[in-house]
């Protein structure tokens, strides 16, 4: 009985949050408000995180893909490329991926530990059709600065195996200090310690809520998830953060009229249950969070609309708070 009760709390306080958040969504339009370019260089799902410098690094997918790229900002205007970091093919579980020539996608920087990391991504192959992409044959890695410097070297903290069996692999470190690693659509699993692997076997992360809006899926969705499955939190570009006890799950999803948005979750507990998800930033899928020196919180952006501009990195000034959700702009 106290279970049920428990239950039925949960799926009411997730409701209400779901209600405000839906209105305070209709309010916001498109609008992104302090939105800024970093650079005139292709970069497509741009990663940035703060050091211990309080310089920022960013990173991404570049065209070609041929390794990693970091670039540093002091001043958070201009940037600085130190280069290719790294580059994949010394491990083992590499060398299909290298044999059909698949790209590296969707890199990302996180200063952890006293230390730098980057996840990385690479994608599948039919074995029917050894150009066509298949998500089941897709992997994704950790790699560790043993400099403790973001310019490296690098090493692949498991190189026999993929860490995750899909794409758009992320980090994200709790107030305990433990370590969990996320990829493609809300797969989680907590780390061991030395981060040398994952120690439990992965979550998927879902939103109790359905979202039935067709207009709000990508045509990717049903193969993902299967045919009238709704309950995602996006289909791919999973994010995580958490400020002021609530956990934020992010993800990339089609808004109205297919554009590629940032959808956004919340819950007390870090496994869920998650409430309803909301279009929280329109044109910003594949994003990530981070705080600066002074706490304001930020957003990436890298246009993959062409609003404004396509495929080159940006950031983006927001507000976040528990009763409006995540709104473009500065904290007053």
């Amino acid at each position: 009985m106290k279970s049920n009760l428990v239950l039925r709390f949960w799926l009411l306080l997730i409701l209400l949050t779901a209600g405000s958040l839906a209105r305070a969504t209709n309010n916001r339009g498109s609008a992104l408000v302090g939105l800024r370019k970093c650079m005139d260089s292709y970069l497509r799902d741009a990663s940035i995180c703060v050091g211990l410098d309080n310089s920022w690094y960013l990173t991404g997918t570049t065209d070609p893909p041929k390794g990693i790229q970091i670039w540093k900002s002091s001043d958070h205007i201009s940037w600085q490329s130190l280069g290719i970091v790294w580059k994949p093919g010394g491990s083992p579980w590499h060398k299909p991926y290298v044999e059909q020539g698949r790209p590296l996608w969707a890199p990302e920087i996180h200063f952890i530990n006293g230390t730098y990391w980057l996840t990385y991504s690479m994608p599948g192959w039919s074995s029917k059709d050894p150009g066509f992409y298949d998500p089941a044959h897709s992997g994704c890695g950790l790699l560790k600065s043993s400099s403790g410097k973001p310019e490296g070297p690098y090493v692949d903290m498991q190189p026999n195996e993929r860490l995750g069996d899909e794409i758009d692999a992320s980090l994200f470190q709790d107030d305990d200090g433990s370590v969990y690693y996320l990829w493609h659509s809300g797969k989680i699993a907590k780390m061991k310690p030395d981060m040398s692997g994952l120690a439990e076997s992965y979550h998927w992360l879902k939103p109790v809520v359905s979202d039935p809006d067709p207009q709000h899926h990508s045509g990717l969705c049903p193969l993902i998830f299967g045919k009238d499955s709704l309950t995602h939190i996006g289909y791919e570009g999973v994010f995580m953060f958490k400020t002021n006890g609530l956990y934020y799950l992010c993800g990339s999803d089609h808004g109205e009229g297919g554009r590629y948005s940032c959808y956004v979750s919340t819950s007390r507990n870090i496994y869920g249950p998650y409430s309803a998800r909301y279009e929280a930033l329109p044109y910003c899928g594949h994003n990530t969070f981070f705080q600066d020196e002074n706490k304001q919180w930020w957003s990436t952006f890298f246009g993959n609309d062409g609003i404004p501009w396509r495929e080159q990195p940006g950031i983006l000034p927001v507000t976040i708070n528990s009763d409006t959700g995540i709104l473009s702009g500065k904290d007053e």
